[in-house]
């Protein structure tokens, strides 16, 4: 037996001998805000993000409506998910071609490709950062907060949360396989550092807060 084979055999009965570290456990920020909804607002908005307040659900909706109608939008894909979920999104604007995820047939990557925007819930709002917390699954689709150009998120402030240590430290069982964080409209510095939008997601992230 040579050097290195002895070093290896001591490496392997060492590893056997050894059980495996368990993870830390989540823990939750102490960081409290005074103002969430300003605090989310400035954190977003710093990232080029725009955030529209409205008094509940229904002025939430009445607001999806009308960025709607001034971004001329013709072809819409939305997550089945809350609020979406309870909302007959076509009768309020039939003139829309709608695509609802999970929903109907149809090639979703190329339905989301083609859409002018995409409306999602999310399953949390990052006070501190002015991110959202999104995830596939049944009814969600990551493609349709990526794909469009504009992304239109309807946010309740009961899903505001301080921070990612206090959200996951919150959340019960495992997180979703596909959960992302998104802060402001896509972005990349990468050429030349001149900070460019849209590369690699949408142009526009618009942020729809209610009660």
């Amino acid at each position: 037996m040579d050097t290195r084979d002895e070093i290896l055999n001591q490496l392997r009965r060492q590893q056997r001998q050894q059980p495996p570290a368990a993870p830390p456990p989540a823990w939750p920020s102490p960081r409290q805000f005074a103002d969430p909804l300003a605090q989310f607002t400035a954190a977003l908005q710093k990232v080029k993000g725009e955030v529209y307040p409205a008094g509940d659900l229904a002025g939430a909706l009445d607001t999806l409506d009308r960025l709607l109608d001034e971004l001329g939008a013709g072809r819409v894909v939305a997550n089945d998910e809350p609020p979406l979920s309870d909302v007959d999104l076509a009768a309020r604007h039939p003139a829309i071609d709608w695509h609802i995820v999970g929903r109907g047939g149809g090639d979703l990557r190329a339905c989301c490709a083609a859409a002018d925007v995409g409306v999602s819930g999310v399953l949390a709002a990052l006070v501190e950062t002015g991110s959202l917390v999104v995830a596939s699954g049944p009814g969600r689709s990551r493609l349709a907060t990526l794909l469009p150009p504009v992304h239109i998120a309807l946010v309740s402030s009961q899903q505001f949360t301080t921070d990612l240590f206090t959200w996951t430290a919150a959340r019960q069982g495992a997180l979703p396989a596909n959960t992302v964080l998104i802060s402001g409209p896509s972005k990349t510095a990468d050429i030349e550092q001149t900070m460019s939008v849209g590369v690699h997601g949408p142009k526009r992230l618009l942020v729809i807060v209610y009660p």
